[in-house]
């Protein structure tokens, strides 16, 4: 199901481009899957939208029923969404008034497990993405068993930072097989997930993903990407990811800034 981009009038809450003409903050479209919850969807789209606005963009956004309307979702599905981004203190919900953006702040933004590919995709929204380096290497002593046949593997290392502030959220080791590392377009790493990057460009038919979540403390290199002291409490994920052929094509290992991420996990019945 696809949503269109709209664009919203409300009173107070910044400038069109028709010269004095006022215009609420306008979402981002998304394409709905339905593998995921569409309330974890919509509220992941517009979490990437209000970290990815420009300064000085509109902070007011459209009513529950104009936001419903443009993700193709029901009123409570869309209130449900808006719910989770008050929780993380993104908006503000003022009574007669409309609901707005906070101004940027130091927030805790929770790192999920949903059960699916698709939820690690979603996972990285709103992060300005640097690639630090990239090439052929040794297999690490630590990964070897995921690589027993290769003789060497391809490296990457990339820093994430909040949209807004600019400031480091996390940094990732990505290590791929060598001939999947070769259908990976570099470029794409600095937009878009590696997980998406070997599903929807490299073609990567992707069975699964075990993740791993464990706490640590920050060593020199770490600390020196995030910013913080070391021996800083640091949030260490591993995701080994599996073709359907069961080999392992990556292995991600991702730290987290113990003071900006909680870890929750979400179980469906179904």
């Amino acid at each position: 199901m696809a949503a269109g981009r709209t664009s919203e009038s409300g009173p107070g809450d910044g400038t069109g481009a028709g010269g004095g003409t006022p215009a609420a903050f306008a979402p981002d479209s998304l394409v709905l899957n339905a593998k995921l919850p569409l309330w974890y969807q919509v509220s992941q789209s517009l979490r990437a939208s209000i970290l990815g606005r420009p300064r000085g963009a509109p902070s007011r956004l459209p009513t529950e029923e104009r936001l419903a309307a443009h993700y193709g979702v029901g009123v409570l599905t869309m209130r449900q969404a808006l719910k989770e981004l008050e929780s993380e203190g993104l908006i503000s919900r003022r009574r007669r008034h409309g609901t707005f953006i906070e101004p940027p702040a130091r927030r805790a933004a929770p790192v999920r497990v949903l059960g699916s590919v698709d939820a690690v995709v979603a996972q990285q929204s709103g992060e300005r993405t640097t690639v630090l380096g990239h090439g052929p290497c040794a297999v690490p002593g630590e990964l070897a068993h995921y690589f027993p046949d290769c003789a060497e593997v391809v490296g990457y290392r990339r820093l994430r930072c909040d949209a807004l502030t600019g400031e480091p959220v996390n940094w990732a080791e990505n290590t791929l097989r060598p001939e999947v590392a070769a259908r990976v377009d570099v470029a794409d790493l600095e937009r878009w997930p590696m997980t998406k990057v070997l599903r929807d460009t490299a073609g990567v038919p992707i069975s699964r993903i075990t993740d791993t979540v464990e706490a640590r403390l920050a060593d020199p290199a770490t600390a020196a990407l995030l910013r913080v002291p070391l021996l800083s409490p640091i949030l260490h994920f591993t995701g080994v990811t599996y073709d359907t052929a069961g080999q392992v094509v990556d292995v991600a290992r991702i730290h987290y800034r113990g003071d900006r991420f909680s870890f929750s996990v979400t179980v469906d019945a179904d």
